[in-house]
C-alpha cells in the first residue's frame, strides 16, 4: 500500500469558506507563503486553535498533530475518525509552505488494505525523531498498542496529503499576514459554502470535473462491495460542501422511495430504522449486493449529512418486475423525471455497470439499449463512468453450472492503482459507452444488511456460504 512520506494524521475541521470559481476538489499546486516561517507558524497555530482543534506540537519545530475527532458520532455503521499532521517547511529566508497530512480510520472495512493487519516497513527512528513520528511503522504500532482516550483503532484506515485544507489555511491567514490574496486565476479554488462540523474524507481526485449542477453522472458498479457505497457517500459529501445540491440515485425498487425519503429526513431512531428495513427488498432470498450493509451505510451517511444542514436527497429508480428493454426504459424514465426537476442539482446515479453504457447492443442482443444511452438521447450533460478497482472480494449472486443462483463472497481480480479514490476521464466515450472510470482501491465484500437475523447493517458477523461464480 503506497503511503505518503508523512504517515498520517487527521481529523475533521470546521473549515472556513473562501471565494473563487469552482474548479476541482483537489488542487495540484502547493500554496507558498511569501513570508518567513517564524511569522507564518503562529498564525497556523491560531487557525487550528480557533476552530476547536486540540493539538500537541513537536518541541523546537514547526509541527503539530491534532487529536482524533469522531465524525457521524453515534452512528452504528457510518462512524469514522480523523486527525491531521501539520508541518511547516522553510524555502529560503522569506518563503515557506505547509504540508498537511490527513489520517482517517473507519468503523467499517472500506479503507482496509490487504495485509494491513501486519506491521512491516522501514524503521524510521533517528536521533532527531526518536519515536519515528510520521512513519508507517510508528502508525501501525500505535494502532496496535495505544490505550485510553486515543485508542481509535477502527476497522480500516487511509492516509493522504490534504492540499484542499492547505489552501484553505493559506487563504484564511494571508490577510492576517498582510499579504494580498491571490486572484482565483492564480491559485486553485476551494469553495466551501457551509461553516459546519462536516468531514468529507480525503478529496476524490477529478470528481469536481463532473459533479456539477445540472450534470447527471451515471456510475457503473460491481455490486456487493464496501468501497463503492463509501466512495459515493464521500463524493456526495464533497459535492454538497462545495455548495452544490446533490441527489443520489440507487438501484433500489422505486416502491421504496417514500421509505428512503422518510429515513433520510429522520433522526435515525430505532423506529426510523425499523420502517426503512421492513421493506421486502432487504430480505430477498437472493441478495445480490444492492441490499448490502454497505448500501445501508451509504443511506445512513446521507441522513447524517442532511441532518447537518447539507442539501442532500436520495431516490430509487429500479423496476425489477420488468425485464430487458422495458426495464431499461422504466429506469431511464425515472432518472429523467428526477433530472428534469433537479436542473440546479448534481445527480450521482449508481447501478450495475451494464445500465450506464451509452452504446447500443450487448453480447447476444445487438439491439439492446441501456439506460445510459436512452438518457443521453434526451438529456444533455449525461456522463457515464465504469468502475475500476484492485483485487479483493465482493458479495455476488451468479448462476452455477447446475443453473442455480448461488450468492456469496467471491474473489475479484482487478488492477492496483494505489489506495486513493479518483475519477479519470478518457476525453470522449470508449467502445463500451463510458466517458471514464472511478477507482475505489482494493475491494472487500459487503454482506447483506439483513442476514441470518442480523440487522440493520450487520450488527453481528455471519457465516458466509460457499463462494459463487464470477459476476
Amino acid at each position: 500500500m503506497r503511503r505518503m512520506a508523512f504517515g498520517c494524521l487527521l481529523l475533521l475541521a470546521a473549515l472556513a469558506g473562501c471565494s473563487g470559481r469552482f474548479v476541482d476538489f483537489a488542487p495540484e499546486e502547493d500554496a507558498v507563503y511569501e513570508f518567513p516561517l517564524d511569522e507564518v507558524w503562529p498564525q497556523v497555530r491560531t487557525y487550528f486553535a480557533s476552530r476547536g482543534f486540540v493539538f500537541r506540537e513537536v518541541p523546537g519545530g514547526a509541527q503539530l498533530e491534532t487529536e482524533w475527532r469522531e465524525e457521524f458520532m453515534g452512528s452504528r455503521i457510518a462512524a469514522y475518525w480523523h486527525r491531521y499532521m501539520v508541518v511547516a517547511k522553510p524555502e529560503g529566508s522569506n518563503r515557506c509552505r505547509l504540508i498537511i497530512t490527513r489520517e482517517t480510520r473507519s468503523a467499517n472495512k472500506a479503507l482496509q488494505a490487504p495485509g494491513s493487519e501486519l506491521v512491516w516497513g522501514v524503521d524510521s527512528r533517528s536521533e532527531d525523531n526518536p519515536l519515528g513520528v510520521g512513519s508507517d511503522v510508528a502508525r501501525q504500532m500505535a494502532m496496535q498498542t495505544v490505550t485510553g482516550d486515543n485508542a481509535i483503532l477502527g476497522e480500516s484506515g487511509q492516509s493522504a496529503r490534504d492540499m484542499v485544507l492547505e489552501w484553505k489555511v493559506f487563504k484564511n491567514i494571508t490577510p492576517v499576514l498582510q499579504q494580498q490574496a491571490k486572484k482565483s486565476s492564480e491559485s486553485p479554488d476551494v469553495v466551501v459554502t457551509k461553516e459546519a462540523d462536516i468531514e468529507c474524507g480525503v478529496p476524490v481526485l477529478g470528481l469536481g470535473k463532473l459533479a456539477r449542477a445540472g450534470n447527471v453522472v451515471l456510475l457503473g458498479e460491481l455490486h456487493g462491495t464496501q468501497q463503492v457505497p463509501h466512495f459515493l457517500a464521500q463524493s456526495a459529501c464533497q459535492v454538497a460542501t462545495q455548495g452544490i445540491p446533490v441527489t443520489v440515485g440507487l438501484e433500489i425498487p422505486a416502491m421504496n422511495q417514500e421509505r428512503l425519503e422518510n429515513f433520510v429526513a429522520s433522526a435515525g431512531t430505532e423506529h426510523d430504522w425499523a420502517k426503512l428495513m421492513e421493506s421486502p427488498f432487504w430480505r430477498s432470498p437472493y441478495p445480490d449486493g444492492r441490499n448490502s450493509e454497505g448500501v445501508v451505510y451509504l443511506i445512513e451517511a446521507l441522513r447524517k449529512l442532511r441532518g447537518q444542514g447539507l442539501d442532500v436527497k436520495v431516490f430509487a429508480f429500479d423496476h425489477p418486475a420488468l425485464r430487458g428493454d422495458a426495464r431499461e426504459e422504466a429506469m431511464a424514465a425515472t432518472v429523467r423525471d428526477v433530472a428534469g426537476k433537479s436542473q440546479k442539482r448534481a445527480l450521482l446515479v449508481l447501478s450495475a455497470n451494464v445500465h450506464p453504457r451509452q452504446v447500443k447492443g450487448l453480447p447476444g442482443d445487438p439491439d439492446y439499449r441501456p439506460m445510459g444511452l436512452r438518457l443521453a438521447d434526451q438529456l444533455s450533460n449525461v456522463y457515464s463512468l465504469d468502475i475500476a478497482y484492485d483485487s479483493g472480494t465482493a458479495w455476488i449472486c451468479a448462476m452455477t453450472r447446475k443453473e442455480e443462483l448461488d450468492c456469496g463472497v467471491t474473489r475479484t481480480k482487478g488492477e492496483d492503482n494505489g489506495d486513493r479514490y479518483f475519477v479519470q476521464l478518457f476525453g470522449g466515450k470508449n467502445r463500451h459507452g463510458f466517458h471514464g472510470f472511478y477507482y475505489v482501491g482494493a475491494v472487500s465484500a459487503s454482506l447483506p444488511a439483513v442476514y441470518q437475523g442480523a440487522e440493520p447493517a450487520g450488527s453481528q458477523q455471519a457465516t458466509v456460504p460457499g463462494s459463487a461464480g464470477t459476476h
